[in-house]
């Protein structure tokens, strides 16, 4: 069952994805989202780095349009649609569907954050993430040690901490559940 913290926070992420704001997602919304990203992150999109976000942003569009039954390339999904979607495909089963849709995504990000690229994602990293994707009135050293804290809620100390790709994705899933506040795609 979708509680209203879940149907709040997906209300709010087809907001966000609805970047023409005509009430409809379709392909030129992900498009222009993934676009906004690139050039927050100062990142071509002709780049190898640019094209993965692109492609990941094109394959969630393409996993809603096909799951809506609408055209991938002129399709609109509405709200309901989305809104359906998401609490059967993404939320459903306490969110076992939600990497599949979002992995690419995340995967991409981190190599447009990883200025160092090491593979993870440092406290510094993590800072121009949430810069990026706009995220405000959030302690990034805070939000940092709550995703990267363990079963146990202890988290080392150690400086070279990174948060990886799964711990990003369960952070996302986390936040759409309504687990946890640090919205990494933006509010």
């Amino acid at each position: 069952m979708t509680n209203s913290v879940q149907l709040d926070r997906i209300q709010k992420r087809f907001d966000g994805w609805d970047v023409n704001g005509d009430g409809r997602i379709d392909r030129s919304d992900c498009d222009a989202e993934s676009q906004r990203i690139l050039h927050a992150f100062g990142e071509v999109p002709a780049s190898p780095r640019g094209r993965a976000l692109t492609d990941a942003y094109r394959g969630m569009w393409n996993f809603f349009a096909d799951h809506a039954g609408i055209d991938q390339e002129n399709g609109r999904l509405t709200r309901e649609q989305f809104n359906d979607i998401c609490r059967q495909h993404v939320l459903k089963n306490g969110g076992a569907g939600f990497s599949k849709v979002v992995k690419p995504a995340i995967k991409a990000m981190i190599q447009l954050a990883d200025a160092d690229d090491d593979g993870g994602i440092s406290q510094a990293e993590f800072k121009t993430w949430l810069d990026a994707m706009r995220v405000e009135n959030i302690d990034p050293a805070d939000a940092f040690r709550q995703i990267h804290a363990n079963g146990d809620e202890q988290l080392s100390v150690d400086e070279d901490d990174q948060l990886s790709v799964d711990d990003l994705v369960r952070a996302v899933r986390a936040y759409h559940m309504g687990e946890i506040d640090v919205p990494l795609l933006g509010r």
